[in-house]
């Protein structure tokens, strides 16, 4: 008949290999906490984390737009700005990310558009320290970019709250050897 070729082989029963497997992934897990339990948890994960070497995850963009032509001066309207990203960075793990840009337009002193852009992005970074919406570890400085006389905002993911705090905070133990 047609159909005899379809019954299941003679041999071990599914369920058997099943179990095996699962044996053998419980013992792979027990061998993983017996390998890692006297070593330093926070640098197991920086260990990690540095292997992979993913930056933050973005969360949230915000822009500042409407500088003057060749300004790096903030334009009137930024308080709005600093009040979202303050309540953004109150959790220690969010990294915020300052990108400046220009738009055809160049410093006055040097004529180059990429100081310009930085300019306008260490302009914020500075009203953002001094207000306190941000602790200056959590600020990340990214290379200028063009289009559009502003600062893109991007709130990110971080993950380890220690290495997004100062060293003088209680409680608070800075990352060592890993850099965003």
């Amino acid at each position: 008949m047609m159909l005899a070729r379809f019954d299941t082989a003679p041999g071990r029963p599914l369920w058997l290999t099943t179990l095996a497997d699962l044996s053998l992934l419980l013992v792979g897990f027990f061998v993983f906490l017996q390998a890692t339990q006297g070593t330093d948890r926070p640098a197991l994960a920086e260990g990690i984390r540095a292997a992979f070497d993913a930056p933050p995850m973005t969360v949230a963009g915000l822009a500042l737009p409407g500088f003057a032509v060749g300004s790096a001066v903030l334009p009137p309207d930024h308080a709005r700005l600093v009040a979202e990203v303050r309540d953004a960075a109150r959790d220690p793990r969010i990294a915020v990310t300052l990108t400046g840009s220009s738009d055809g337009d160049s410093d006055p002193a040097t004529g180059s558009a990429a100081i310009l852009a930085s300019d306008r992005a260490r302009a914020l970074a500075a009203v953002l320290v001094a207000q306190g919406a941000v602790r200056p570890a959590q600020i990340v400085l990214a290379a200028p970019a063009t289009g559009g006389r502003g600062v893109r905002i991007d709130l990110g993911f971080a993950g380890d709250p220690a290495s997004a705090c100062r060293p003088a905070d209680a409680g608070c133990r800075p990352s060592t050897g890993v850099t965003r």
